[in-house]
Parts: C-alpha cells; sequence; structure tokens
C-alpha cells in the first residue's frame, strides 16, 4: 500500500507502520478474527476563517497528516461497537439510534447521531466492528471530534452505502451529530475540511452546497501546531456565545446569520446596533466580515505565490481573534497558554504568522514557518510545552477514506 498517496509526500510512512500493526494486533487478539480494512480520517488546520462558518462565511481548511485509524470488520449483528485506546468501548444498536440526553458531550452520542443522521436520509444500515487509535490530540483544536464523526460516516458509507454520500454530505452528517446529540453549536468547517481533503477554500453562503476550490499550500513553509494546554470539553458556553452573538447582530437587521447582513449596512448602523446588543457582539461581528475579506486575500495570494501577503493575512487574523473574536482566552482566566504561546512565537519566528487554531479559549495555535526557521521554531516551543505538544503537519492530498 502507498501510504503517501493518503498522507502526503512529506509524511514518515516508517512511524505509520508500528501504529497500524498495534491496531491489527489488538483488534485480532480480542475479536478472534481479523480486521476486513483500514480507514483514516485526519484532523484538520484551520488556516483561516475563525468562527466564521457557522454565519455561513468563507474559510481556508487543511486536512493534516494527523489521524484516527481504523481497523473495521463489517459484521451482521446490527451491532456498532467502536474500541478506542484508552477509552471504554462504544456499543449500540442500528435500531436504536434515537437521541439520549444522558449521552450529550459523548463519543457515543457522536456515532448513534451520526447512525440516526444517516438512516434519515432513508439509508439502511447494519452492524460493524472497529478498533481506533488516534494521534490527533483530544481538546486541542485540531478537531478529534469531527475526524471521529466523519470516520464512522465514512465507515457506513462504505459498508452499506456503496459510497453514495458526497464529502459534503458526510459532514453535514456529522454536523447534525455534533450540534443535536453531543450538544455543541459548532459550524461546518471542521467537518468540512476533514471530509473533503487537502487544502480547501469553502464559501458556507449556501451551507448545504458550499463552493469548493483547492489550493497548493506554499512552497518553503511549514505548518507547526502547538498543543498549549487545556482542553475544550467545558468551553462549550463560550463557543456558543460567539455564535449567538453574531446572530444577535444579524437580528437586529431582521436576518438570521451575519452573511445574510451587507457589511455597508453594519458600517453604517453600528450606532443603531450597540443600542440592542453587546460591545463584544459588535466585536465579534467587525471580525466576520473583515475575516470572510481575509480569506479572498489569502486565496488569492496562493494563487500568486506570494507568500508575504499569505502570511500578512494569517498574522491579522490571528490579531483580530485575540482583539475582537475575544477567544484566545478564558474570560476572567489567569492561565492564558494561548496568548503566551502566540506571544512567544511572535519572539521567535522572522519570516511567519502565528494565529489561535480553531474554536480558542484554550488548546493549540498554528505557526506557519519558514522550512530554514522549523527546527529553532519547534525547539523553543517544546521547553516551554513539552515535546509532545509541539508538531508539524503535512498538508495531505485525502479527507477520510477507507486504505484498503
Amino acid at each position: 500500500m502507498n501510504f503517501h498517496n493518503y498522507y502526503g509526500d512529506g509524511f514518515d510512512v516508517e512511524e505509520l507502520k508500528p501504529r497500524l500493526a498495534k491496531l491489527l494486533n489488538a483488534f485480532r487478539n480480542n475479536e478472534g478474527f481479523d480486521a476486513d480494512y483500514l480507514f483514516s480520517s485526519p484532523g484538520r488546520a484551520e488556516i483561516l476563517g475563525n468562527h466564521t462558518d457557522h454565519n455561513h462565511g468563507k474559510v481556508l481548511v487543511a486536512s493534516i497528516s494527523c489521524d484516527i485509524v481504523a481497523a473495521v470488520k463489517k459484521t451482521d449483528n446490527g451491532i456498532i461497537k467502536i474500541c478506542s485506546e484508552g477509552y471504554s468501548p462504544i456499543t449500540f444498536s442500528v435500531d436504536n439510534t434515537t437521541l439520549k440526553e444522558n449521552e450529550k458531550g459523548t463519543s457515543t452520542a457522536l456515532a448513534r447521531g451520526v447512525a440516526e443522521a444517516i438512516k434519515n436520509r432513508g439509508f439502511a444500515i447494519g452492524g460493524f466492528t472497529a478498533y481506533l487509535t488516534s494521534n490527533v490530540f483530544k481538546g486541542a483544536g485540531v478537531s478529534s471530534s469531527a475526524a471521529f464523526e466523519v470516520l464512522v460516516a465514512e465507515i457506513f458509507n462504505d459498508l452499506y452505502l456503496d459510497g453514495k454520500l458526497t464529502a459534503v454530505e458526510k459532514a453535514i452528517i456529522s454536523q447534525y451529530s455534533e450540534n443535536v446529540y453531543f450538544g455543541k453549536p459548532c459550524g461546518l468547517l471542521d467537518q468540512s475540511g476533514i471530509a473533503i481533503g487537502s487544502l480547501s477554500f469553502l464559501d458556507f453562503e449556501n451551507p448545504t452546497s458550499p463552493e469548493i476550490a483547492k489550493y497548493d499550500m506554499l512552497k518553503g513553509y511549514a505548518l507547526v501546531i502547538t498543543n498549549t494546554g487545556g482542553d475544550h470539553a467545558s468551553l462549550t458556553s463560550h463557543y456558543a456565545a460567539i455564535r449567538s452573538e453574531m446572530e444577535a447582530v444579524a437580528k437586529v437587521f431582521g436576518k438570521k446569520v451575519l452573511r445574510e447582513v451587507d457589511y455597508q449596512d453594519f458600517l453604517q448602523n453600528i450606532d443603531k446596533v450597540k443600542t440592542s446588543v453587546s460591545d463584544r457582539a459588535v466585536l465579534r461581528a467587525m471580525h466576520f466580515y473583515e475575516e470572510n475579506v481575509r480569506v479572498e486575500n489569502a486565496c488569492k495570494a496562493l494563487k500568486d505565490g506570494n507568500a508575504q501577503e499569505f502570511l500578512k493575512a494569517v498574522n491579522e487574523s490571528g490579531l483580530s481573534s485575540l482583539v475582537r473574536l475575544q477567544n484566545c482566552c478564558v474570560p476572567g482566566e489567569v492561565s492564558q497558554p494561548v496568548i503566551l504561546g502566540i506571544e512567544l512565537s511572535r519572539s521567535i519566528i522572522k519570516n511567519g504568522a502565528v494565529r489561535v487554531h480553531g474554536g480558542g479559549f484554550a488548546g493549540s495555535i498554528l505557526a506557519i514557518v519558514s522550512v530554514e526557521e522549523r527546527e529553532n521554531y519547534v525547539e523553543k516551543m517544546q521547553r516551554v510545552f513539552g515535546k509532545d505538544n509541539v508538531f508539524t503537519a503535512f498538508v495531505r492530498p485525502t479527507g477520510t477514506q477507507k486504505m484498503q
């Protein structure tokens, strides 16, 4: 099997082999038979478009080389069994996929929600046994939950649907699971980036049929992701507030989401908006509009091969997330690892960009650094955040799919 087809040319295949061997042995030793298939579901790097997707904005997102790998066997008993390293097994029947309030916030809810969403589309599904191994940091902004959701969707898609679901459909199914069953009001950025693969521009003006364009990453630069610490599990209310505050601004204009409100109308009526919503909501709306422009500028820069304009857009996005979106630390907390990581990065990087990565408040930051600077940057960040928490990510050409 040519793993570079899935992970990209920069990926070290030798690092994958022991993971696969351990996974397949665990499946065989515990189940008494061999798995039939291997699936891979990547993490994602949000390059630009911080918290714009849920208000139908524009994003630039990449699937990356860290992933969940699943060893899978199709079964005829209608039972879903998912075993992940370090976690209790998930087990439920495909005949019992209704929402269970006591499961919210769990991986079981995510898997059950995916199954329900697929059934709601009129498809018949059956059972499978899957063993998972993951090097996607949980709660660190590379979207372990979306990688899991899309993985489950693709296993069903391959085993029972003859691949009928498109990448966008798998993303929408996964978003439904996270919104309704898990209880997190996320947009479509994470799931779409993971399902589609590569470095992708996505315009969510029509969320069920987003505009998609693919780009090549800058030559001579590397993505470095630092897990600065903290877990997203207790931060759902903070993420939800960003969405609800943006939508509160849209409501002032009689609209549901900010994408439906003309930017100039918003600017000309900020005085009226301010009387209806908080100052923070106004700032977050400003971030939304200008982030969409930055995404467009970054895509043009990629097309033109203009590294400095691309890096400028990413740096400006990071500053806007800090000042306007205000998702670089938990309000009121003296622990501020994301801001610390960003400011340390700014002091180290001479030719590159840095910004909060993903949902924010805790978790990871993304740096885009020149290949010449990468080793020095990684070494200095590892001193502060730990060797295992700073890693180079490669843009991979594929999204979630079966490998054999």
